[in-house]
């Protein structure tokens, strides 16, 4: 027992050193534990009390496990995925993936049919994309079996059952796309960070690592991937990867050299974000 939003205070207070958004953090926590969206606890803050499992929800925070596996759900999009420590966490800036995709379409007379989602993890993208684009279906492939579940529940879950399906294997085996067909859309947040990269430890300590790092450089998924592209494009169809904030001059070399022109997006802080891909020799934009 005990007051909620004096409790709420306090532990924001305790977070700030290890988070830029305690005051929320605190908040979802404790939504989680009374089982209840954060809208509606916020609504009833002063009829709550504190709820038995905050305490434990919290010290899990201060170790910097982040919130989202704490809780084991994501907001991505228009979507409320559920996340496991087995897939990346869907961040707000991938959603620049999704918007650069809308934009490109709506230009056109023509939506995506089908769409690709190389590296699918939790399937943020290819479900967004499929939510965006809703006479689509897609192929969500990944490497990981336990991510792959991930992803698949929830497209169950969310009710796009018939509209994707889930393929388990990697890009870095010889034929993985020779039955695949092509596609209108491909779209990946492939691992793009260094090797020896410093990460934050709520990244390093808590989130895949398959998932995140990429030879010294941080491009070796983009030079399986990208001299492969060509093969998986429809006619007019495009390709949207994911990128770290300094590697859209050296990607955009790897497609210029495979034939592809190149767009890039930058993200609402401003940083390069995501990389377009068109069939047709053409430098950098954006």
């Amino acid at each position: 027992m005990g007051n909620l939003a004096e409790t709420l205070r306090n532990t924001a207070t305790r977070l700030a050193g290890i988070s830029t958004t305690a005051r929320l953090d605190a908040e979802l926590l404790a939504a989680h534990a009374l089982g209840l969206e954060r809208s509606e606890m916020l609504l009833r803050m002063g009829d709550l009390d504190i709820p038995p499992a905050f305490d434990a929800l919290t010290e899990r925070r201060l170790r910097n496990e982040p919130v989202a596996y704490i809780t084991g759900r994501q907001a991505f999009w228009d979507l409320d995925l559920v996340v496991t420590p087995d897939v990346l966490i869907p961040r707000a800036d991938s959603e620049t993936l999704i918007e650069l995709a809308v934009d490109h379409f709506k230009l056109g007379t023509t939506l995506p049919a089908r769409i690709l989602d190389l590296g699918t993890g939790s399937g943020a993208l290819l479900l967004a994309c499929l939510s965006a684009f809703p006479s689509a279906s897609g192929v969500g492939m990944e490497a990981s079996t336990a991510a792959l579940a991930v992803a698949e529940a929830n497209g169950n879950r969310l009710g796009f059952a018939s509209r994707a399906n889930w393929v388990h294997r990697s890009w870095a085996e010889p034929g993985w796309h020779d039955d695949l067909g092509r596609f209108d859309l491909v779209i990946s947040n492939p691992p793009y960070v260094e090797t020896d990269a410093g990460l934050d430890a709520m990244v390093a300590d808590y989130e895949p690592h398959s998932a995140l790092f990429a030879g010294p450089d941080g491009l070796d998924d983009y030079r399986l991937l990208i001299p492969q592209l060509a093969s998986l494009l429809a006619p007019g169809g495009i390709a949207i990867f994911e990128i770290g904030h300094s590697q859209a001059a050296a990607v955009s070399d790897l497609a210029s050299n495979a034939g592809l022109s190149t767009e890039m997006r930058r993200d609402l802080a401003g940083k390069p974000r995501a990389l377009r891909f068109s069939l047709g020799i053409g430098g950098m934009n954006g």
